[in-house]
């Protein structure tokens, strides 16, 4: 296939071209589960003495195994709407290499930055060939403990979503000749070969080393780290976007959507360790994703698409991206190894959120936006007539 190919027109211009607000404040919700989950629990590869928020270690204890759960639900949501937001907003015509140099500048200018501060400010002192890996987008591709996360461990998901833009070719052609009326059908049997996958993973990988005799490492990674178990997750959310734009998503009640993504998070408190990552949770997000599309579609609002769940939403991948710099180095070089009660705790945990929040919004202003608008299209190419829509607010990076 040439890099010449032009990505494919999956449903008509006008359709595939209309904002879906709901999805860009859900992007937020994702990375704020992820951005909590971290805050009570800091892990630094380099410094396992972390403090935490809350002076007691059960209410520590107890808020880790409320927010695990809420945490792997977002990673899959994250993966999910990248499939989704990509088949949503293919461009007719355009290629592939314009495609695969658009998403590059969406996403490494503020990797290399984030990187870049994290190795410069706490990263170095203790990384070293895991940080070379980081950068490239490589590190969770072997199974290696130390090397998981590397400098800036919010990261190591960009390597699942650059695999995915560089199969992009090899998934949007053959899936668009899927017809119809067999989307659903295809859309289940990506389930159950995820499934699969996990069965592979709980019995053929090995089931030793253990973390803390709690769960396979090798199983661990293969489940949650590799790229290529992460692809179930966007092939759905690609499929999910094909399902909406045909026309033949159903109304779904909101109040159904919620009780199922409640259903999934309790259930993965009793499932398998392997079926915890994002199997529990893989039909409810989906569901919840196609669901608040449509009625995008329909015209209906949401709160998740008001004007501040926008905004949220449009600076959600730098929050995503500074928080490694801001709960590994910020808070210990300000704060210290204190620890609080629980009104202080709650205080210092909102106090973290801002300030992550702003520096994510640096980060989206400084230089995911500049970034866009300078380098996403190539010089010889900006007389060309055809619509733009390659700002950063219209097309997420996850």
């Amino acid at each position: 296939m040439s890099a010449n190919t032009p990505l494919v027109d999956v449903k008509s211009p006008s359709t595939s071209r209309r904002d879906l607000p709901a999805l860009t404040g859900l992007r937020f919700i994702a990375a704020l589960a992820v951005f909590i989950g971290h805050v009570i629990d800091p892990i630094n590869p380099g410094n396992a003495n972390l403090a935490e928020p809350f002076h007691d270690d059960g209410v520590t204890a107890l808020l880790v195994t409320i927010a695990t759960p809420a945490t792997y639900m977002a990673m899959t949501c994250f993966f999910m709407l990248s499939g989704f937001v990509i088949t949503w907003s293919a461009k007719p015509g355009e290629r592939m290499t314009s495609f695969w140099r658009r998403r590059v500048v969406k996403i490494f200018p503020s990797h290399a930055v984030t990187w870049a501060l994290c190795m410069l400010l706490f990263a170095g002192a203790y990384t070293a060939n895991n940080g070379i890996l980081n950068l490239f987008f490589l590190d969770t591709w072997f199974n290696e403990l130390t090397f998981w996360g590397g400098a800036n461990g919010p990261a190591w998901s960009l390597n699942a979503e650059m695999l995915f833009y560089l199969l992009i070719p090899l998934l949007l052609i053959p899936i668009k000749r899927i017809p119809e009326n067999r989307l659903w059908l295809w859309a289940g049997g990506v389930v159950l070969a995820y499934v699969g996958a996990c069965l592979f993973a709980v019995s053929v990988i090995p089931d030793s080393p253990t973390y803390g005799g709690e769960y396979s490492i090798p199983q661990f990674w293969f489940v949650y780290f590799f790229p290529p178990m992460r692809l179930f997750e966007f092939l759905l959310g690609v499929l999910v976007a094909r399902i909406v734009m045909s026309g033949r998503w159903p109304r779904i009640p909101f109040s159904a959507v919620g009780g199922l993504l409640v259903g999934s998070y309790a259930l993965i408190f009793v499932v398998p360790f392997a079926f915890r990552i994002a199997l529990v949770a893989l039909v409810p997000l989906a569901l919840a994703i196609g669901t608040l599309a449509s009625a995008n579609l329909r015209g209906r609002r949401t709160v998740l698409g008001t004007g501040p769940m926008m905004w949220l939403g449009r600076v959600s991948f730098g929050f995503y991206m500074t928080q490694a710099a801001v709960l590994l180095w910020l808070r210990p070089a300000v704060f210290g190894d204190a620890e609080y009660g629980t009104v202080g705790a709650i205080l210092l945990i909102l106090g973290l959120l801002v300030i992550n929040l702003f520096c994510g919004w640096l980060l989206h202003t400084c230089v995911e936006r500049p970034a866009m608008k300078h380098w996403s299209r190539s010089k010889k190419r900006v007389a060309d007539n055809a619509p733009r829509t390659d700002e950063p607010d219209k097309v997420p990076a996850l």
